[in-house]
């Protein structure tokens, strides 16, 4: 399979998205709260039913990775085979039910994870965990009817109502896919305990640009650079050869946060946290930090202690299988993690699997890009409470600079993904670039981003 043929699967992307499970608490409008599990960092209330990652690799593999719409191809397989499935389709905002095959009925979506925010809809490849007839959220104090939760802390649901039976306004939103009771009763029934559930949007869509792909004199194993909107890969070598990746691992391990753990909740520094090797420590035992604020030092200064910290408030083993999990939901093949700070030298991947997540990221969880950038909202977002925080990410302060990480290790030595807009032909495109095995990440990024510059002005 090419390289562009296995970006391109994001073209139309299938993903299975799993709906704010526990609705931990809801935005009023456009409000400043957010999504966050009622369990306060754990879904162990689902642990015995999560699929595994090998049920979430079985659309990714043969003849359907070879397709251009992977969505189209996917629909069509699970129909060919006479699967019962569910579809949500993010942009129509409609919920298609299949039964063995056969369209059975299509319910509108009353309402999804606002973009841009971090409990936004994730996508991914996912199936019904669980049902759960009636929930109640302990944090947003409200309670909620036929209960599909997916993954983490996302799930399919009925109205949001208070103890007195009152529902709360349209404007409240937690990240959850929401319906209106009828529906959502409707939905429930339909369901079963494994079920395949297709989530997509529209906008991972290529827009076909094009360009040449030439080879480049630098000094890293593998690269690879794509244009984010058109799908299409601008350079490339040994973009299908897996290398160790460093703390580009801890990309995922941020998604995994936001999408099991309660970000507000104080998470107490343990021993082992507390003893993790890392380039700027802060954190001492036994002191309380809130999860989210967690994320600045775990991106920014690639913070091991908050690796740690974040995978043991689930479970570290647990943490990494999630991990896994997460990069078969969205596509990357190729990838496997090991630890949740990308110590080992088992945490591997391809260049063109990053180049996906790069992609993920840019649609389904820009908050990370502009945490990864240091240009988060503080009138969205906390500010962070380390005054004199760090940015690793060496192009942080490039105004072209969306996002990105640096890694390095023995094993790895140097790596990084990054996404910089890019003048291409008197338009701005987004370049997601993936350099690892480098001996020089900055000098190689900056090759591959300067050739790209001139080669299409």
């Amino acid at each position: 399979m090419s390289t562009r043929t296995g970006i391109q699967i994001f073209s139309g992307t299938l993903v299975f998205l799993i709906l704010v499970a526990g609705l931990g608490f809801f935005v009023q409008g456009s409000g400043e709260a957010h999504a966050t599990a009622d369990d306060a960092g754990s879904v162990s209330e689902f642990e015995d039913v999560l699929p595994t990652q090998e049920d979430m690799r079985r659309f990714g593999t043969g003849a359907v990775r070879a397709q251009a719409n992977y969505y189209t191809e996917t629909t069509k397989q699970l129909v060919q085979k006479g699967a019962s499935f569910i579809e949500a389709n993010l942009t129509d905002m409609q919920i298609t039910a299949y039964r063995d095959g056969v369209r059975a009925f299509t319910v509108p979506i009353q309402t999804k994870g606002r973009p841009g925010s971090w409990w936004q809809t994730p996508a991914g490849v996912y199936s019904v965990q669980t049902k759960k007839e009636k929930h109640f959220s302990s944090f947003g104090q409200v309670y909620t009817n036929w209960n599909l939760p997916f993954q983490g802390n996302f799930f399919f649901h009925g109205w949001p109502y208070h103890e007195d039976g009152t529902p709360v306004p349209m404007g409240y939103s937690g990240g959850c896919i929401r319906l209106t009771d009828e529906d959502a009763q409707k939905l429930y029934e339909f369901a079963e305990t494994g079920m395949d559930v297709v989530v997509y949007e529209e906008y991972f869509t290529s827009d076909n640009f094009s360009y040449d792909v030439p080879q480049l004199d630098v000094t890293a194993t593998s690269y690879l650079a794509m244009d984010v909107r058109s799908n299409d890969v601008v350079l490339e070598r040994s973009a299908t050869s897996t290398y160790a990746i460093a703390s580009i691992a801890k990309i995922m391990t941020a998604l995994i946060a936001t999408e099991y753990i309660n970000l507000d909740k104080p998470l107490i520094v343990s021993a082992q946290a507390a003893a993790a090797t890392t380039t700027k420590p802060r954190f001492k035992e036994g002191e309380s930090v809130l999860a989210f604020h967690a994320l600045y030092p775990l991106l920014n200064e690639s913070s091991n202690q908050s690796a740690v910290l974040l995978a043991e408030s689930v479970g570290t083993e647990r943490y990494v299988r999630l991990m896994n999990d997460k990069a078969a939901a969205i596509g990357m093949q190729a990838t496997t993690f090991a630890d949740p700070a990308g110590v080992l030298a088992t945490n591997v991947a391809t260049a063109e699997d990053l180049a996906r997540l790069a992609q993920y990221l840019y649609y389904n969880r820009p908050f990370v890009l502009n945490l990864l950038a240091g240009r988060l909202d503080p009138g969205v977002y906390d500010a962070p409470q380390f005054e004199d925080l760090s940015n690793f990410n060496l192009f942080s302060g490039d105004d072209a600079f969306v996002g990105g990480k640096v890694g390095h290790t023995t094993a790895a030595a140097e790596t990084m993904l990054a996404i910089f807009n890019i003048d291409i032909r008197g338009t701005t495109r987004p370049i997601a670039i993936v350099v690892l095995g480098s001996a020089n990440i900055k000098e190689d990024v900056e090759k591959l981003r300067t050739y790209i510059s001139e080669r299409y002005k």
